[in-house]
């Protein structure tokens, strides 16, 4: 059974985005924990969460791969900028425990001109500062595309970011397919190498999740323009290849496509399914 599912609104509740999630034939979903573009976070409804994690229960959810805002940039030189990421993290972990055991996944940020060591040293420092212990989810930190002053768009970044982090139990990897080719990794024509080379570089053990997206660019264009699947250049088998790669087997699958509704991405995981089980 492939785990897949997309990016699904929180707006109107857990129990409805679990119920949006099966009516697509899904069995995992990503969510924004507050707005994307920033911004306090929805009061949680303790009875709504129940309803959901029992029909997760029933039909055999496989984790669910939240994600923070956009904004959040602990790597920024502006201190304003770095404050809401530590506030919006703590705040967003906290609330993650109403749903236990699942993944928090966030873009690592950017140094803008401070420099990628400077910026590594500031992830790994919010980091430290927000994880705990006793918490149940783990962070991911997503591989980029390289745009701009991106950190992460390299595995010897992300490696260098999990090196400084203490609680390294409570940190994973999502690698997103889009951003990955776009940061220059040839996932079409040499896959088990890029897995080989991630092995090496960070390790198989800490790639938790995936982001599956077609890309609107070729391979090292370093634009993270999403496509849908088979309409970029990325290509439908490749995306196959990826989502029945025994390496990849029981990792949650995030569709992340320009879908105009949920009815796309239902037919995109028809096809996943069909192509790759």
């Amino acid at each position: 059974m492939i785990n897949i599912g997309c990016h699904l609104s929180i707006a109107s509740g857990y129990e409805k985005m679990g119920k949006d999630a099966l009516s697509i034939g899904a069995n995992t979903l990503a969510f924004f924990t507050r707005n994307p573009r920033g911004g306090k976070a929805k009061e949680i409804d303790p009875n709504d969460v129940e309803k959901f994690l029992k029909l997760a229960r029933e039909n055999n959810f496989a984790k669910l791969v939240a994600h923070a805002p956009y904004t959040l940039n602990p790597a920024s030189k502006d201190e304003k900028t770095r404050n809401f990421a530590l506030m919006a993290m703590t705040e967003d972990l906290e609330r993650m425990e109403y749903t236990p055991g699942n993944y928090y996944n966030f873009h690592p940020g950017s140094h803008v001109g401070q420099g990628a060591e400077k910026g590594i040293e500031l992830i790994a420092g919010l980091l430290n500062q927000v994880l705990k212990e006793d918490q149940t989810t783990t962070v991911l930190l997503e591989t980029m595309a390289g745009k701009g002053s991106e950190v992460g768009a390299t595995f010897e970044e992300i490696r260098e970011i999990i090196d400084k982090v203490e609680l390294k139990e409570k940190i994973g990897v999502c690698l997103d397919t889009c951003h990955v080719s776009d940061g220059g990794y040839d996932i079409i024509g040499d896959l088990d190498g890029v897995l080989d080379h991630f092995d090496e570089v960070i390790g198989l053990k800490y790639l938790k999740a995936l982001h599956i997206n077609d890309s609107k660019n070729p391979m090292g264009s370093h634009k993270d323009r999403h496509a849908k699947i088979g309409e970029g250049f990325l290509g439908l088998e490749t995306i196959v290849e990826v989502v029945k790669n025994p390496r990849l087997k029981g990792l949650p699958m995030i569709l992340e496509t320009p879908q105009e509704s949920l009815d796309g991405y239902r037919k995109e995981i028809e096809t996943l399914r069909e192509k790759g089980e």
